[in-house]
């Protein structure tokens, strides 16, 4: 396991030891590999990681170490932290927008395999080796997810058609790829897209090598945790019915679901306002709270005091405060805190290693700074659900 040699024991330890004024992310690599393992069991194909959830080279490592070969990157950037990790790795470049200058970039990377969804994109594809593969990425106005990804990517499946026409008359290894959306937790959208990828195989006359179902499975944020397993049955029963006796490899990308769960963030109270209705933390929308403003709440939260025990208060709902001098500094849901909350005490936020890093800003001089390993995240498994 790739871990730093001498990691906590678990978050409270972190808070104990360190008694940090500024916000830590607390790593699980022992979480973040049994995720690996429980995707590549459960699916039937070829399981990749989405880079651009979290693209620190601690995460990659140990991904790598738990079997995954192959990773979903968006740009040179993200090539080049891979290669730095794994230099065999098998990169997929699904990012459908590029300049020139980038596709030069992933032929030199040895990029295995692209996404487009537009005849210009396409065009710009040229010098891309025709061993390499090339998916057409379409969209359907489904339903389920936190937001759509067919605002910004994705063919009709009428374009669809005559993109995948024309990668395979060019030579390239045809394929189709899809996204339902971030956080989506309905089998009934990868049913769907699944159903229309083997409508537009057959309406194309190509057979189709590999068939992406995306990622956008969802992360555990409110409630039960999401059943991947249903997802996993859902893509296996609707690719034997739409496909038949030939049907396509399969990939997914999960980026979100891989990573979440191994991180903890820890903010700390800095001020109790109004009778505690108010609180303002050290971390905000500017720092590891950002994706809570675009992909909805997260109830997975925990009140510790410095001395590591519980705040067991009843809960009541506040307005959370970042610490910036930015007024929309705020989370747009509010949270439920235990009304014995104290200022000082920590404020945990479960299930945030996907984004949480990546979106991490440095305004005000505030944002994420530390990150600290443990081996293990069960000190604190009774979250308020």
């Amino acid at each position: 396991m790739h871990a730093p040699a001498t990691p906590y024991a678990d978050p409270q330890q972190v808070l104990i030891r360190q008694c940090p004024d500024d916000p830590v992310m607390i790593f699980c690599p022992a979480e973040l590999q049994a995720t690996a393992y429980r995707f590549q069991a459960g699916f039937d194909g070829l399981v990749t990681y989405a880079v651009k959830a979290n693209d620190r080279a601690e995460v990659l490592q140990n991904l790598s170490a738990a079997g995954l070969r192959a990773f979903d990157v968006a740009s040179p950037a993200e090539m080049a932290a891979v290669r730095a990790v794994d230099a065999g790795a098998v990169l997929h470049y699904n990012n459908p927008v590029r300049s020139k200058a980038e596709i030069a970039q992933g032929i030199a990377m040895g990029v295995a395999s692209w996404s487009v969804d537009e005849a210009g994109e396409l065009a710009k594809l040229a010098e891309v080796p025709c061993t390499a593969e090339i998916a057409v990425r379409f969209k359907l106005p489904v339903t389920g997810a936190a937001y759509d990804f067919g605002d910004k990517f994705g063919a009709t499946p009428e374009q669809a058609v005559d993109l995948l026409k024309a990668v395979a008359a060019q030579g390239w290894t045809p394929a189709l790829c899809f996204h339902p959306g971030t956080q989506c937790a309905d089998p009934a959208a990868w049913t769907t897209y699944i159903d229309q990828a083997a409508r537009i195989a057959q309406r194309a006359g190509v057979r189709i090598a590999r068939l992406n179902v995306g990622g956008g499975f969802a992360a555990h944020r409110v409630g039960a945790a999401p059943d991947l397993q249903a997802i996993f049955e859902a893509i296996r029963t609707a690719v034997a019915q739409a496909f038949g006796a030939t049907p396509p490899q399969l990939i997914c990308e999960p980026g979100r679901a891989m990573v979440a769960e191994s991180f903890v963030l820890a903010t700390r109270v800095k001020s109790l306002r109004e009778n505690g209705h108010t609180v303002y933390l050290n971390d905000g929308i500017y720092g590891g709270l950002r994706d809570l403003h675009d992909s909805g709440p997260l109830t997975r939260v925990l009140a510790v005091a410095p001395d590591g025990t519980l705040r067991r208060g009843t809960g009541q709902v506040r307005q959370i405060f970042g610490p910036t001098c930015d007024s929309i500094d705020k989370l747009p849901d509010g949270l439920r805190l235990p009304d014995d909350l104290q200022v000082g005490d920590y404020v945990l936020f479960q299930g945030m290693g996907a984004y949480s890093l990546a979106l991490n800003s440095r305004f005000n001089g505030y944002g994420i700074n530390n990150v600290a390993t443990v081996l293990s995240l069960s000190g604190h498994s009774d979250a308020r659900q």
